[in-house]
């Protein structure tokens, strides 16, 4: 991912691009200097879904089920729900990980919402996890157009295409990757919901087999965003996250 994004930017900076559009929750949390994140767009579904073969929700799948996943996030806090499982990386993009669940590789596999809905594959999803069960990565959902900071007229206009409310959401999550140093691979999830001036910012870290985590939230004004993004990662840090991290990169190495 790391490695496409930079292609793009080598693009942007020698002309053969004016802009690049991103999955947010694929974009480092801290920019290369002489780019921004000129506009943020509505976010879509922030869930993570189960695709099951015949809808089976979590709770139906056999002891012992294998999932799909590649992401250490998911795989925390579906271990978190059923320790039991089996969870086996799975790569690819939508249509190559359907085919491996179609072909009877895994008896389920996780995606992210926005990727199947955006792709009309609505139907293939069992469940939505809520947020209590599985938070998103920081920006779930939500696209982002980038281009060269000095670039202000362009700036300018796709200022416009700016959703208050999900900039917002974006700048709370991204601040606690950023703080946390974490990446789009480490076991981080984080979402934050805005209520007319109120914001709610809830995080987890955790190890990816499960066997610990720290979750915590703060509120404050929607306005304060990345403030309250940022001290919700020194409460994060506080309780030991930065331990947990290092150790979760340790058995992943």
């Amino acid at each position: 991912k790391g490695l496409f994004i930079k292609e793009l930017e080598v693009a942007m900076q020698s002309g053969l691009a004016d802009i690049a559009v991103h999955s947010m929750k694929d974009v480092p949390a801290e920019m290369p200097e002489g780019f921004c994140i000129a506009a943020m767009l509505e976010r879509a579904n922030h869930a993570d879904a189960l695709v099951s073969p015949n809808g089976e929700q979590l709770a139906d799948l056999p002891e012992g089920a294998l999932i799909g996943s590649s992401s250490l996030r998911r795989q925390a806090q579906l271990r978190m729900m059923r320790p039991d499982l089996r969870i086996e990386p799975l790569r690819g993009n939508v249509n190559t990980r359907l085919a491996k669940l179609d072909n009877g590789d895994y008896d389920a596999i996780i995606l992210a919402a926005a990727g199947l809905e955006r792709l009309e594959f609505d139907a293939r999803i069992s469940q939505l996890f809520t947020p209590e069960q599985m938070l998103p990565a920081a920006a779930q959902g939500v696209v982002g157009i980038e281009c060269l900071e000095d670039a202000t007229d362009l700036r300018r206009t796709l200022a416009q295409l700016n959703h208050p409310a999900s900039v917002q959401t974006t700048l709370a999550e991204r601040a606690i990757a950023r703080v946390l140093e974490a990446s789009c691979q480490s076991p981080v999830a984080t979402y934050a919901v805005v209520d007319g001036d109120a914001m709610t910012v809830t995080a987890l870290v955790a190890m990816p087999d499960g066997s610990k985590s720290i979750r915590d939230s703060v509120a404050g004004r929607s306005s304060d965003a990345e403030a309250l993004g940022e001290q919700l990662a020194d409460r994060l840090l506080e309780q030991g996250a930065a331990d947990l991290l290092a150790a979760a990169g340790a058995a992943h190495a």
